[in-house]
């Protein structure tokens, strides 16, 4: 059986949605991996039922990516906070850290675009473990500029693993993802 870690980082509080702010409580890249999570589970357990022959039967864990010092909860700045943070090549430390990774064989990587790349508390993530000859898939939240030089940045940061495309999905529409994120999991081999 597969088993598949999703490492992310989310913010709640004031985020910026198309053109306003807003007070949230769950941050977007968060709902979209409680749907993602939900998705693998209930496709994993479906085929068991089943028991369909030769179907993915992947065990999904997640982890949340929490700076020991957060950004501030107003927009405005967190974002000049993020800035500063990218500037200096921080690595903030993070509340906890998984024991290990070893276990996994693929890392759903989901991340908020911070000014064109992921937040450095995701790079002090990824820095601590060894990635080779794990797959990493990709997903960026954002409110339309994609996934930036994200992808370019795994690559550089896990050498020896298999970086597959990333999604980018728009965060005011977040909680309406659920077809794109299911059929980019399918194209992946998690569902």
């Amino acid at each position: 059986m597969a088993k598949t870690l999703i490492a992310f980082f989310s913010r709640a509080d004031e985020n910026y949605f198309g053109g306003a702010m807003r007070y949230v409580k769950v941050g977007n890249t968060e709902i979209v991996v409680n749907d993602m999570k939900e998705m693998i589970e209930e496709e994993s357990r479906a085929h068991r039922e089943a028991q369909v022959p030769h179907a993915p039967r992947t065990e999904v864990d997640t982890f949340k990516i929490e700076m020991k010092d957060p950004y501030s909860p107003v927009y405005m700045t967190c974002i000049d906070e993020a800035k500063k943070d990218l500037r200096a090549k921080a690595r903030p430390e993070l509340v906890s850290m998984p024991a290990s990774i070893d276990e996994y064989d693929t890392v759903v990587l989901a991340y908020p675009n911070y000014w064109g790349t992921m937040p450095m508390a995701v790079f002090t993530f990824l820095e601590n473990f060894d990635f080779s000859g794990k797959t990493i898939l990709p997903l960026c939240t954002n409110e339309g500029s994609g996934m930036g030089g994200s992808e370019r940045d795994i690559k550089k940061t896990c050498p020896g693993a298999v970086v597959k495309s990333g999604l980018s999905v728009t965060g005011s529409e977040a909680a309406n993802a659920a077809g794109r994120v299911k059929k980019w999991l399918a194209a992946n081999g998690l569902i």
